[in-house]
């Protein structure tokens, strides 16, 4: 059972981030899904701050209240983000929040 644990959570990590903004398109977003699709897939690249890391890729480190981006006091912006703006900010606001909390969830629940 140990031996399924790495790739469940890669499996679950990918399923976050790929496939589940899909849903939350379709279900928050129904009128214009694959333009908040792919809004949502776009907040991905908050993760080009793991280049300024050294080295650039640990599986032992945890994403959230390392990577500048990925800072507590970001994570609050952008759950600011969801509440005061609209139109496709407040999607990209969606999409980081989510983005942290998949990542959180990598860290913390495994």
């Amino acid at each position: 059972m140990m031996e399924l644990m790495p790739e469940l959570k890669t499996l679950v990590h990918y399923f976050l981030h790929l496939v589940f903004p899909a849903i939350i398109a379709r279900i928050f977003y129904p009128d214009q899904w694959l333009k908040a699709f792919m809004l949502i897939l776009a907040t991905m690249l908050v993760d080009l701050d793991h280049l300024l890391a050294n080295p650039v890729f640990d599986p032992g480190r945890n994403s959230i209240g390392y990577h500048l981006l990925h800072t507590w006091p970001m994570i609050g912006l952008y759950f600011l983000g969801c509440i005061f703006l609209k139109g496709n900010y407040r999607i990209i606001a969606v999409g980081l929040l989510f983005h942290m909390f998949t990542d959180f969830q990598d860290f913390y629940f495994w």
